[in-house]
């Protein structure tokens, strides 16, 4: 199967993620901003909301903590980026899709099918997976500059709000699309079929007493 391959230019429009399938490669120009627990917490929980206007300029949002090197009075060098598990802040996205109007999420491990389904779907935003922990530094050098930073002071340089200008910004795998599809879950089926096929030709484990198993449905694969 031919893989696309997407290049999307930030504010995103509803109009260039209607084109978008699960599976598609997507690079970004434009501007991101960060987000992890203290972030939300502050713009979800307390209601104070970043002086961005983030619909119009950066509705998309990177769950990660930069390596930022700070070279002088707002001066920043962003050296790699690493995606982190966005799957504990599901319960702030809808906020940010109602309140900021955020049309992305990027990070890692995906979330589960039923939020894609019930939030992402409904306020029409995706989600894309970063691929792996080795691009960090390649992510890092597709950062052009940092535009703004915001709460430094208060949330500490890993939690702050970062403003990103990014270029070719990728590879981005689409988890979610805007019909709310989860591309892990349709690979974790797919792949959990052939691993029974496969698995069925094997004997009996000759060690279950110790906890051996050989179905997919229930090891943790």
């Amino acid at each position: 199967m031919e893989i696309r391959q997407k290049r999307l230019s930030i504010p995103l429009r509803q109009e260039a993620l209607r084109d978008l399938e699960i599976g598609d490669v997507v690079y970004l120009d434009g501007l991101i901003f960060t987000g992890r627990i203290r972030f939300y917490e502050r713009a979800v929980l307390q209601g104070q909301a970043p002086p961005v206007d983030i619909a119009g300029t950066c509705n998309v949002n990177f769950h990660c903590s930069p390596a930022v090197r700070v070279e002088g009075p707002d001066a920043y060098y962003i050296a790699s980026v690493t995606g982190t598990a966005s799957a504990r802040f599901a319960k702030f996205l809808e906020p940010m899709f109602l309140t900021y109007g955020v049309k992305a999420i990027i990070g890692k491990g995906g979330m589960q099918p039923d939020i894609y389904r019930n939030v992402f779907k409904k306020h029409g935003a995706i989600y894309l997976l970063t691929v792996g922990y080795g691009l960090g530094a390649l992510y890092g050098r597709q950062i052009e500059k940092v535009e703004e930073v915001h709460w430094r002071e208060e949330l500490g340089l890993a939690q702050a709000m970062w403003v990103i200008r990014v270029r070719d910004f990728g590879p981005l795998i689409v988890d979610c699309d805007l019909s709310g599809n989860s591309y892990q879950a349709l690979m974790r089926e797919s792949t959990g079929r052939s691993l029974e096929d496969i698995l069925d030709t094997y004997p009996a484990p000759t060690l279950k007493r110790f906890g051996e198993i050989r179905s997919p449905r229930d090891d943790a694969m």
